[in-house]
């Protein structure tokens, strides 16, 4: 090969600065708010996505999301609006994330019904589709979206969550003593067909597979209902805020914009310290004192070649297990085809086992011309999203296939005379072609060897190689969306802890 071809396939240079104070590793939402937090806090932070799926797929023409989010309102996670106020994004975040119309709509096989946080209209809508037993839904409701903030002041704490080693176990226990709220029985709890609908909105907003303990049944469902909110652009555009953030106070960003990407080829380690990151079809490895990661477990293993070295690391990440994946269908409709009265979220009693609850949002129809993307005036996107086994991968794509149109018979059902109109209907995982990331899993449910604290917690964030931490979903996966940013905020307080004690960049 000549010299000029084998400059071709080199990455485009990156930063001129090779060696920083802490690396953060992965796209999600967690290692991002850990990389502001850090470079606010005036240590040099390199951020690389390597894993970044970008703000949907394109398809015919269409940008489409890869699945629902729905997301609680940042007033009703108070710990993590300080740590945006510090970044000071909490004013610009809050104005954008805003509450479905209806809030949210729950369709039966007999009743639909609009869920509305005004408390009156909500009685009046109960009533009016279950008779008496619209009462004890409401009650029942109600109590549910308050019941998050019997427990906001034990995370103002600042709890170790989840606590590393015998001290910070034995102190977290006493803490959760004093804040008897945290095992406050569901308020969902009633087998009311109704309410057993709203129960299964769970695992659209957490990351845990059957949660059982009482606050992670209770916090994230209560956050959402509280009032059921959209961020434009999703979680994906959730993190650029805090990346474009990260960028103008001082740090470094090896992200997807650049076409030709920026994926990390291997984790460097000096004995069982990690040393460094080395990208695919570059010479620079770029060193750091500390090294966040914010990106599932099974990709942070492949990362790891030196396996008989760091035995320790990866028998902690293969605490972690995938159980289910949230597969979804996109239909691309004009909204002039849409039943008239259909909410912007809905919650299907789809009656399927296999597929169980399903989640139906809304999104402006996107395209993209010369790299600039525009909403398209008069088409919506209906994105259903339903849990699956993660074995689901390995079947083949026929049977993806058939989960796929399983799901859009019962759109068809939802939304009867919308078919003949449908532009596009896509699936992520079957029409996503050549996009990085995770194997294609916006959202993943986990299940975990280790002790679960709470019933939310999940791997440790202190690793066995010592300056890893871990900031991903997999933390606090009982959390959801709060859970991901706590574990950023928890993230960078140990980086920084780590590097007071020590920096390897002076010595």
């Amino acid at each position: 090969m000549s010299t000029s071809a084998a400059k071709q396939l080199k990455l485009p240079s990156g930063p001129s600065r090779h060696v920083y104070d802490v690396i953060v590793l992965g796209s999600q939402v967690g290692g991002a708010l850990a990389a502001a937090l850090l470079a606010k806090r005036n240590h040099r932070v390199l951020l690389v996505e390597h894993d970044g799926m970008g703000p949907g797929y394109e398809h015919d023409g269409f940008v489409l999301p890869y699945a629902p989010f729905v997301a609680p309102p940042l007033k009703a996670m108070p710990a993590v609006e300080e740590a945006l106020s510090e970044l000071g994004l909490s004013t610009v975040i809050g104005r954008a994330m805003r509450p479905h119309a209806p809030e949210l709509q729950l369709v039966l096989p007999k009743h639909r019904v609009d869920l509305t946080t005004d408390a009156a209209r909500r009685r009046s809508e109960l009533t009016r589709e279950f008779g008496e037993a619209g009462e004890g839904i409401q009650g029942a409701l109600a109590g549910s979206a308050a019941q998050h903030e019997a427990t906001d002041a034990f995370f103002k704490t600042g709890p170790q969550l989840p606590p590393d080693g015998f001290f910070e176990g034995w102190k977290l226990k006493g803490l959760m003593k004093e804040h008897p709220g945290l095992e406050a029985t569901p308020r969902l709890a009633s087998e009311d067909p109704a309410l057993s609908l709203v129960r299964g909105l769970l695992p659209f907003v957490v990351h845990l597979e059957k949660p059982t303990a009482p606050l992670a049944l209770t916090r994230a469902l209560s956050q959402v209902l509280a009032a059921p909110s959209t961020y434009p652009g999703g979680m994906d555009a959730l993190r650029d805020v805090l990346t474009r953030r990260l960028a103008e106070l001082g740090g470094d960003v090896l992200g997807r914009d650049n076409p030709a990407g920026f994926i990390v080829e291997e984790l460097a380690f000096d004995g069982s310290k990690f040393a460094g990151v080395k990208l695919v079809r570059s010479d620079t490895l770029y060193r750091a004192s500390c090294l966040v990661t914010a990106t599932d477990s099974g990709a942070l293993r492949r990362l790891v070649t030196d396996k008989k070295h760091h035995r320790g690391l990866l028998e902690h990440l293969d605490q972690s297990n995938t159980k289910s994946l949230l597969f979804s269908v996109n239909w691309v409709v004009p909204e002039s085809a849409l039943p008239r009265g259909m909410g912007e979220l809905v919650l299907v009693d789809t009656q399927d086992p296999e597929l169980g609850p399903m989640l139906v949002q809304q999104h402006p129809a996107r395209t993209t011309t010369s790299g600039n993307t525009r909403d398209v005036e008069g088409v919506r996107v209906v994105c259903a999203g339903a849990f699956v086994p993660a074995s689901a991968r390995e079947l083949g794509e026929e049977h993806l296939q058939a989960l796929a149109s399983k799901i859009d018979d019962h759109l068809d059902r939802l939304m009867p005379f919308t078919k003949q109109h449908r532009a596009l209907r896509s699936a992520p995982y079957l029409d996503a072609g050549g996009v990085r990331g995770s194997r294609l899993m916006p959202h993943p449910l986990y299940s975990f060897e280790s002790e679960a604290f709470l019933g939310v917690t999940g791997l440790k964030q202190r690793t066995p190689a010592k300056n890893v931490i871990l900031a991903g979903r997999e933390v606090l996966p009982g959390l959801g969306l709060e859970g991901e940013l706590l574990a950023g905020m928890r993230a960078a307080k140990l980086v920084q802890e780590m590097l007071k004690k020590k920096d390897p960049l002076k010595g």
